[in-house]
């Protein structure tokens, strides 16, 4: 069963430097209904003014990641981690026992557009960990390219939680298959472009809640980025029930 959230039903913040649209609850927006989805907490669409960007600020306890769509992202961390996030780059950010950062637009005339994506750890109070790894076009281009999963596997990115993050890009007669393990839940969102997935038309910015299907079909894709998450088959994690 594939259960569609358009983009245009998301929250969203205005703060003339930054316009933000939320899938779920965040911040001043709050939806019953939109509080996660198993262990994916957050997905905030941001696209942030030249110059301008999230001064420094804590976490703790979560899985958080950016995933860059146009521009550049500055990451400062208390970790002593500095970087310019690109296109084709992933970050991901284990807040563990606690960590503050501070992410800017790095430049001086163009905005920056990137996702920010929250996940539930499966433990609480590990060491704050910084990952950064590269995944350009031709790694995510007609397929779905495994970024992140619980053991490393196929050289992603480790996420401290039973869960797995792909991303691909499709355009034209490119498909793909996503198998998904009995009793295991999915998310799909649609950075940018269109694609139909298991035969529904989805637009930039949509999101689909998936519970029931054994197989994610990818085809008919423009200019499509999609980000498919496979999750445990819970409602809400038993960390924030």
């Amino acid at each position: 069963m594939l259960e569609i959230r358009h983009a245009n039903q998301r929250g969203r913040a205005e703060h003339g430097w930054l316009s933000s649209r939320h899938t779920f609850s965040f911040a001043n927006y709050h939806d019953p209904k939109q509080n996660g989805f198993s262990d994916l907490l957050v997905i905030n669409d941001d696209r942030v003014a030249p110059g301008q960007g999230f001064g420094k600020h804590p976490h703790r306890d979560m899985e958080i990641f950016s995933y860059v769509l146009e521009g550049s992202l500055e990451h400062k961390d208390t970790m002593g981690t500095g970087s310019v996030i690109v296109p084709g780059d992933v970050q991901l950010m284990s807040a563990g026992t606690g960590v503050a950062h501070s992410e800017y637009n790095h430049s001086p005339e163009e905005r920056v557009h990137f996702l920010q994506i929250w996940i539930a750890p499966s433990k609480m109070g590990t060491p704050p960990r910084y990952q950064q790894r590269r995944f350009g076009p031709e790694d995510k281009r007609g397929t779905m390219r495994l970024v992140m999963s619980p053991d490393g596997a196929n050289d992603s990115l480790i996420l401290q939680q039973d869960a797995r993050v792909y991303a691909g890009l499709f355009d034209g007669d490119e498909t793909a298959q996503l198998d998904l393990a009995d009793d295991r839940y999915a998310y799909i969102h649609v950075a940018r472009g269109h694609v139909t997935v298991n035969g529904v038309e989805l637009n930039e910015g949509d999101g689909v809640r998936v519970r029931d299907e054994k197989q994610l079909t990818f085809t008919h894709g423009k200019d499509a980025e999609v980000i498919a998450f496979d999750l445990r088959n819970n409602e809400q994690s038993d960390l924030w029930n």
